[in-house]
């Protein structure tokens, strides 16, 4: 029970920061003999009130972006929904493939993401297009594909979000990070819905996730808050290589 709290603990923290803390509290999970889908349901429910302190503790962050989290926060619920279905009907290991892929993709997207949002806020000014301040179309369809994603599993769902929005919005790192925040908590928030009412929920474990969770998301706002951009970005790197190494190993 103390390690299953101490791994809530840590990925609140690491969740608000970044994403990814799904990597601590599954593998702990597995370690304690819990199922695997038993595992990633009581997981996904037990993040929830930690998302949600992670976002009320970026709050100054959010002031202004209430229509653009409306927006893409659609787009959030109706991924997390898809992938809480997929997760509860495919077989297990059908992401295996494709999971490692969309990991580094995100890290790679992190790295390059300012020279690219640069070329593509300029290539838009040249044309005389005002890009909308919830970005292009397509910024909406990815981040209903993170949200699939994260519905169906969530590690690194941060680092993905984050490479979306860093290209496709003209904001500061922090205050994407709060978005990213608010939107991977829709998709765990629905996920966690669907899985109560259809799926079996270790109600102990999710218990211990959630109340570490919450102690995490207050400590990741406070850490994340004081980062460069540049130290943020390289945190992100790092949390994503760390997801890739987890999937090639395991």
């Amino acid at each position: 029970m103390a390690a299953v709290l101490l791994a809530g603990v840590a990925a609140g923290t690491i969740n608000t920061v970044v994403g990814s803390g799904t990597l601590i509290t599954f593998p702990t999970l597995l370690a304690m003999g819990v199922p695997p889908v038993t595992a990633n349901v009581s997981n996904t429910i037990g993040l929830v009130p930690g998302s949600l302190s992670g976002a009320l503790g970026y709050r100054r962050e959010l002031a202004g972006q209430r229509p653009r989290l409306l927006r893409l926060g659609a787009a959030s619920l109706l991924g997390g929904l898809t992938g809480g279905v997929l997760l509860l009907t495919l077989p297990p290991g059908a992401f295996n493939a494709i999971v490692p892929v969309l990991i580094a993709l995100g890290v790679l997207l992190v790295v390059v993401g300012p020279a690219i949002s640069r070329r593509v806020a300029a290539r838009a000014e040249a044309r005389g297009v005002d890009v909308p301040d919830h970005g292009p179309v397509w910024v909406w369809v990815l981040v209903f594909a993170a949200g699939i994603y994260g519905g169906y599993f969530g590690a690194a769902q941060g680092v993905l979000l984050m490479a979306i929005l860093g290209i496709g919005l003209d904001e500061t790192m922090q205050r994407n990070n709060a978005t990213k925040n608010v939107l991977a908590m829709l998709v765990n928030g629905v996920a966690a819905v669907l899985f109560i009412v259809v799926a079996h929920v270790d109600w102990r474990v999710a218990g211990l996730i959630a109340l570490g969770s919450i102690v995490g998301g207050q400590l990741g706002a406070t850490v994340g808050r004081r980062l460069p951009p540049a130290v943020l970005r390289g945190f992100i790197v790092v949390v994503g290589v760390a997801a890739l190494l987890n999937f090639f190993l395991r």
